[in-house]
């Protein structure tokens, strides 16, 4: 496992961010993670997007265990980083046990929005 620093310019980056729907970038993020309708995985090369796709979420009517499942779904992709409002504890400790990246946003906004708010440069990105 590598960690990039600070600073330091991420070349590739697999996102991963909770959504309401099919509508890509300006879709609306969810205020859940587990049961989110759908997540929009977006691959990026520094800040710059090179693709999007919006996979559907096999776990969103589960009365019980669906961050789980959430969560091998997005390393089952290569997912290396998390964009999210609250995840549970479950979510967050499988998430940090495959040395994915966690990333609180406000839900509510669109994900370019978030993807622009986030200060690349500060954070800590292992892959």
């Amino acid at each position: 496992m590598k960690i990039i620093e600070r600073g330091e310019l991420l070349k590739e980056i697999k996102l991963a961010v909770p959504t309401k729907g099919g509508g890509g970038l300006e879709d609306v993020i969810s205020d859940v993670f587990g049961r989110a309708e759908t997540f929009t995985i977006i691959d990026m090369e520094g800040k710059d997007v090179k693709r999007v796709e919006v996979i559907r979420n096999p776990a969103v009517s589960y009365k019980h265990g669906a961050g789980p499942i959430v969560v091998k779904m997005l390393i089952d992709s290569g997912v290396n980083v998390v964009l999210s409002g609250e995840l549970g504890p479950g979510s967050s400790a499988l998430l940090e046990q495959h040395n994915v990246t966690m990333i609180t946003v406000k839900p509510g906004i669109s994900v370019s929005e978030a993807i622009r708010k986030v200060s690349w440069s500060t954070i800590d990105i292992r892959i």
